[in-house]
């Protein structure tokens, strides 16, 4: 396994692409106008180092975090495979015509759906069909996409082997297999899942296998030696350029008075979008219910909010609709939310890399951002650990008394919903009933 190390060597935080052209990279032509069409012409870090290793037909684990371009570079290259003759053009089948021929598996459903929606605009010329599966919604109107062909299947794991197992499609004209943060599937605990779908496509050395993970962690690469054909490894140190463009500020304070420094704080952002990450989801529903009940406008983003309403709130919020997001680290890994102008760490995470994906969802497309975590009792024991993986000390200081909010409104907590008989949790019904299946 070889391996390829570039580093950005600019210090200025605002350098997002290179020098190198897309149109000089031996696209097909079709995907070039499309391109051009669209306005993209350079490529990033990422782009510039996968793309010709990719083209050329290799292997790829990349190293790259969120907001680097890595989509477009793994999107780009399945693209381009597909449009070319298939090396082998006899051993697909025509039963095989509309199975899947490309494969990219994501770890949550706004990351697949993500992924999708900017696979349509780069395939629109192609001819190529994109569908995308995931958990929690539409599933009878995903069922039906896929019997009606694909071309290029996106997708959660749970969602993608249901269908699997009904023979709603197969994975034996699979020419790209493509896995999206690899790391974060681990740390959800969907590897086994992603083991047992790469053993049903072509053997390794049959279809081209592109891996990006934030970090290329040993049981990463383990995964990459097991279900690859000789990757080459690219990393990109987009973490620099990345934590550079952002203010970092670090505020002491007690657990109990931490509301009242989130709603001074608030007081004193003029405008922008502002990301407010806790570590639980009680804590966000408090936050939720504390903030419009003192007139802002607020939203939560967990795992427990309905698939259709996380999207209706994403989009809302990358509009300019929703100023305010609460949100479980479901929405630090992942998404590309553009003019996010503050991120809060309400409560500081308790894995390092969390904090540099949770602030990384300011200061992008070469903007600058805003952080400032709160460090109390309860989770102030996680600093020397963050502080160590960013390799810096985070400004930290008391907050000023005029930062305390002295004059809002505490609504009391939500009633809990009592768990077991008829409360509407999936899976539970009347006494005797057989529970319904989970659909993911």
């Amino acid at each position: 396994m070889s391996e390829t190390q570039t580093t950005d060597d600019t210090a200025s935080p605002s350098k997002l692409v290179t020098d190198t052209r897309l149109d000089a990279l031996g696209l097909h032509e079709t995907i070039v106008a499309g391109l051009n069409q669209r306005g993209f012409s350079h490529a990033t870090p990422i782009q510039a180092e996968t793309l010709p290793l990719a083209l050329a037909g290799g292997d790829i684990a990349g190293q790259a975090h969120t907001g680097t371009g890595k989509t477009a570079a793994f999107l780009l290259a399945t693209l381009d495979r597909l449009m070319r003759p298939a090396p082998e053009p006899s051993e697909r089948a025509p039963a095989e015509a509309a199975q899947p021929r490309a494969l990219i598996l994501a770890p949550t459903r706004e990351l697949a759906d993500q992924i999708y929606q900017d696979a349509l605009p780069l395939a629109a010329d192609t001819g190529l069909k994109c569908v995308v599966c995931y958990g929690g919604t539409g599933y009878e109107s995903q069922r039906q996409a896929l019997t009606e062909g694909v071309d290029i299947l996106i997708g959660t794991p749970g969602r993608l082997i249901d269908y699997y197992k009904q023979k709603v499609y197969t994975l034996k004209a699979i020419e790209v297999a493509v896995l999206d943060e690899a790391d974060r599937m681990f740390d959800l605990g969907f590897i086994d899942d992603i083991r047992y779908l790469f053993r049903k496509m072509p053997a390794p050395d049959k279809r081209q296998n592109l891996l990006f993970s934030a970090t290329l962690s040993h049981r990463v690469l383990e995964l990459a030696y097991e279900h690859m054909n000789d990757p080459q490894l690219v990393r990109t140190d987009t973490e620099t350029v990345n934590i550079g463009a952002i203010e970092q500020k670090l505020y002491h304070v007690s657990k109990d008075h931490k509301m009242a420094l989130l709603i001074g704080l608030l007081r004193r952002i003029d405008s922008g979008r502002t990301l407010i990450f806790i570590n639980t989801k009680r804590m966000a529903e408090r936050i939720q219910d504390t903030l419009v009940a003192n007139g802002f406008s607020a939203a939560t983003l967990s795992g427990d909010v309905a698939q259709n309403k996380r999207l209706r709130l994403l989009e809302q919020f990358k509009q300019g609709e929703l100023p305010i997001l609460v949100a479980t680290d479901v929405a630090a890994r992942g998404l590309h939310i553009p003019d996010v102008s503050h991120v809060i760490n309400y409560d500081l995470p308790q894995d390092a890399q969390d904090y540099v994906h949770r602030i990384g969802r300011t200061a992008r497309a070469g903007n600058t951002g805003h952080a400032v975590s709160f460090a109390c009792e309860e989770y102030v024991y996680s600093l020397p650990d963050i502080e160590a993986y960013i390799e810096h000390k985070i400004d930290a200081e008391m907050p000023p008394e005029e930062h305390f909010a002295r004059d809002f409104e505490q609504p009391a907590p939500r009633r809990r919903k009592p768990r077991g008989g008829n409360s509407g949790r999936r899976g539970r019904g009347k006494p005797g009933q057989k529970p319904r299946s989970k659909k993911d």
